[in-house]
C-alpha cells in the first residue's frame, strides 16, 4: 500500500537527543551561527580572528542571515587549522557537523535515489519546514538526509505516522535545499503533465482523423505545456551535471525509462509514465526541428543549449520507432570535453610525435579506426582544432555534423538529394582546401574520391570501422581500391579504444593478478608493474572508483617495407609481423602501459580489448 505524504499540519512532539559535548549544539533546535562558531572554536578548527571575521562579514550584509550558518562560514574560505593547506569547505564543515551529531555523513547522489518513491513519503511543505530530505524508503525504514541534525522535533510524529524506523544522515545544506526544490518540482510537473495529457486524450476522442492529424501538426497535444518544458529543461541540466555523453529515452508499456551513458557505462536514472514520456519526446522533437507528426520513420535533429556553467552545448538527436513509441537518443557534444589537447586524449610523448608526423604532412590519407564509441570523433576534432590555423583551409563532410565549429567549413551529407560522402568530397575539391576531413569511408566511391583528393595535394583525414590498424588495409582492398593507389597515398593508420580511468581522489594500491597479466601481455614479455592500483570509490566518482576515460592507441606508419606488402593477395599476418618489427606498439601493449602507469586497471582494459588470437 502506498504511503500517504505527511501533511505539514501534523502535530509535532519534542524528541529527546543527547547534546554534543563541548558546545551548546544539540538543544533540539536549528543550529545558529554563534553556536556553530563557538563549537568550531572549541574544536580548534577556527581561530578567534576567524570567528570575529565571520561575525563582521554577517553584520555588513543582514540578508546573509537567511543562509545556513555552515554556508556563511564556508563562503569566507577560511583555513582549516587542522590542515592549514586546505580551505574550510562546506563539505568539510558538514563532515564536522555530522561527527558532532554522531550521525553518518551522506553525499547525495541523485542517480541512486528513487525520486518518485521518496517524494511520496512526506509532503514538500513538511519536508521544507524541517529541512529533511527522504533519500531511501523501504517497508521497514525511511532514511532522511538533513542539514539540521540537532532539530529532532519531527522524528517522533513522523515515525508514528509512517510506522517505520526513522534513520538520519547529515548532508550539505546546499544539496538538501536544492533537491527539496528540484525533486518535488519535477514530480509535480510529471503529475500535471499526465493530467493534461489525459484531458487532451479525452477531448480528442470525438475528433475525426483529419482533425487529429491537424492537432498533431500544430503542436496542440500538450508538448508546449510549461510542465513538460520544465521536465525537459531539468533532464538536460541533470545530464550535463552527471557528465553524461548520451541520454536515452526508452518508451515501455506503462513506465518508460531514462538512461544516461557516463564514461561508457549505461545508468538507469529515472522513470516517467509513458504518456508523459510521449509528451517529452514531442517537446524534444520540436526543439530539434523534427517532424512531430511523423512517428513511423527514424529522424535526426540537433539542439543547441547551454550547460549550468553557461557553456554552449550541442545535442545530436536520433529517433527510432519502437513497439511502445519513439525512442530518442541525444548525444551530447560539450566543446570542453570533445576538443582536447593530445596529451589529454591519452597520447604518450612517443605517440604524440608519431601522430604529429602523420597529420602535419602536406598531403596523404590518415585513417582513424575503431568501433562506434571508441573516441574517433574526439581525436579528429581535436586534431583539426590544432591544424586549423588562419592560413589553412579546413573543410569537412560529415554524416551528421558532430559538432559545429567556427574554425572549419562543414558540410552535411543529404542522401535524399544525392549529396553523399563522394559527392561532398568532389565538391570540396573545388573549394581550394588544404585539409579535408571525411566523416567515414563507407564505399568504393568515397574511397576513390579520398584517394583522388590526396593525389592532388590535399591531406585527407577519415575513419573506418576495423578492429586494429593493419585490418584497415584489408578493408580498403575489399572496397575495391587498387593496391597501387593505397601504396602512393596512405600515410598512416591509428586504431584506438577508450578505457575508464581510475579516480585520482581515491585509487588505492591493489594486488595484480600475475596470471591475468601474463595472459594479457602474451608474446611481449612485459615486466609486471611494481605498483598496481585499483578502484575504491569516493564522493568525487560516485563510489564507482572511475572518473573519465582515456584513449589507448595503435599507430601504424606506412613505410617503404609496408608499401611493398600491400598487394591484392596481401598476407595480413605478414603485414602485422612487419609493422611490429618496425616498432609499432599494438593496442594491447599501449593498454598495458596505461595499467603500469596506474591510469586504469587490468580488468578494465581486458573488458575493452578483444581476446588474444
Amino acid at each position: 500500500m502506498a504511503t500517504q505524504p505527511v501533511r505539514p499540519e501534523a502535530t509535532m512532539k519534542a524528541a529527546a537527543a543527547d547534546p554534543a559535548p563541548g558546545s551548546r549544539l544539540g538543544l533540539h533546535h536549528r543550529i545558529d551561527l554563534d553556536e556553530a562558531l563557538e563549537a568550531l572554536l572549541a574544536d580548534r578548527i577556527i581561530s578567534e580572528e576567524d570567528l570575529r571575521r565571520v561575525r563582521a562579514d554577517v553584520r555588513t550584509t543582514t540578508s546573509k542571515l537567511e543562509l545556513h550558518p555552515l554556508i556563511l562560514i564556508a563562503n569566507l574560505k577560511l583555513a582549516d587549522r587542522r590542515d592549514p593547506g586546505k580551505p574550510l569547505s562546506l563539505e568539510v564543515l558538514t563532515h564536522w557537523m555530522a561527527g558532532r551529531a554522531k550521525l553518518p555523513y551522506l553525499k547525495i547522489d541523485p542517480m541512486k535515489i528513487d525520486v518518485p518513491a521518496v517524494t511520496q513519503v512526506v509532503s514538500h511543505a513538511y519536508a521544507l519546514r524541517y529541512r529533511i530530505l527522504p533519500v531511501a524508503v523501504s517497508e521497514l525504514q525511511v532514511v532522511f538526509a538533513t542539514s539540521e541534525p540537532f532539530d529532532t522535533r519531527w522524528m517522533a510524529d513522523l515515525g508514528h505516522i509512517l510506522r517505520r524506523d526513522i534513520q538520519r544522515m547529515v548532508a550539505s545544506p546546499i544539496d538538501v535545499s536544492r533537491f527539496l526544490t528540484e525533486w518535488w518540482g519535477v514530480q509535480r510537473s510529471i503529475q500535471k503533465a499526465r493530467d493534461a495529457k489525459a484531458e487532451i486524450n479525452d477531448n480528442a476522442a470525438g475528433l475525426n482523423f483529419e482533425q487529429l492529424v491537424e492537432l498533431g501538426k500544430t503542436g496542440d497535444l500538450g508538448v508546449d505545456d510549461r510542465h513538460v518544458v520544465h521536465i525537459v529543461d531539468w533532464l538536460l541540466q541533470y545530464a550535463f551535471e552527471q557528465r553524461a555523453s548520451d541520454i536515452h529515452l526508452e518508451p515501455r508499456r506503462d513506465t518508460s525509462h531514462i538512461r544516461f551513458r557516463i564514461d561508457g557505462v549505461m545508468h538507469k536514472v529515472f522513470e516517467l509514465p509513458t504518456p508523459v514520456m510521449t509528451a517529452v519526446t514531442s517537446r524534444i522533437k520540436i526543439l530539434g526541428r523534427m517532424d512531430v507528426a511523423e512517428k513511423r520513420r527514424p529522424q535526426d535533429g540537433r539542439i543547441k543549449t547551454r550547460s549550468p556553467g553557461g557553456r554552449e552545448v550541442e545535442l545530436r538527436l536520433s529517433s527510432m520507432p519502437t513497439a511502445f513509441g519513439e525512442k530518442i537518443v541525444m548525444r551530447i557534444f560539450d566543446p570542453d570535453i570533445v576538443v582536447k589537447e593530445f596529451r589529454q586524449l591519452g597520447f604518450s610523448s612517443g605517440e604524440e610525435t608519431i601522430w604529429r608526423e602523420m597529420v602535419e604532412r602536406p598531403h596523404g590519407i590518415v585513417l582513424v579506426t575503431g568501433p562506434t564509441g571508441s573516441g574517433k570523433t574526439t581525436t579528429l576534432y581535436s586534431t583539426l582544432k590544432v591544424l586549423a590555423t588562419p592560413d589553412i583551409n579546413v573543410c569537412t563532410v560529415e554524416d551528421p555534423i558532430e559538432m559545429v565549429s567556427p574554425e572549419f567549413n562543414q558540410m552535411q551529407v543529404h542522401n535524399a538529394i544525392d549529396l553523399d560522402f563522394a559527392a561532398g568530397v568532389r565538391t570540396l575539391m573545388r573549394q581550394d582546401p588544404d585539409i579535408i576531413m571525411v566523416g567515414e569511408i563507407r564505399d568504393l566511391e568515397t574511397a576513390q574520391m579520398a584517394v583522388q583528393a590526396s593525389l592532388t595535394g590535399h591531406l585527407v583525414l577519415s575513419t573506418l570501422h576495423t578492429n586494429d590498424a593493419p585490418s584497415a588495409l584489408t578493408r580498403l582492398l575489399d572496397l575495391g581500391v587498387p593496391n597501387y593507389l593505397i601504396q602512393s597515398t596512405l600515410a598512416g593508420i591509428v586504431a584506438q579504444r577508450l578505457v575508464r580511468t581510475l579516480c585520482v581522489h581515491c585509487k588505492v594500491e591493489a594486488p595484480l593478478d600475475e596470471n591475468a597479466w601474463a595472459a594479457f601481455t602474451h608474446g611481449w614479455q612485459l615486466p609486471v608493474p611494481e605498483t598496481n592500483y585499483g578502484p575504491k570509490g569516493c564522493l568525487e566518482c560516485r563510489k564507482t572508483g572511475f572518473q573519465g576515460r582515456t584513449g589507448i592507441y595503435e599507430m601504424m606508419r606506412v613505410t617503404a617495407a609496408l608499401r611493398a606488402l600491400i598487394q591484392p593477395d596481401m598476407d595480413l599476418a605478414r603485414v602485422r609481423q612487419t609493422v611490429l618489427g618496425e616498432g609499432m606498439r599494438p593496442l594491447r601493449v599501449s593498454a598495458a602501459a596505461q595499467v603500469a602507469r596506474g591510469v586504469t586497471t587490468l580488468r578494465e582494459v581486458m573488458n575493452v580489448l578483444p581476446p588474444v588470437d
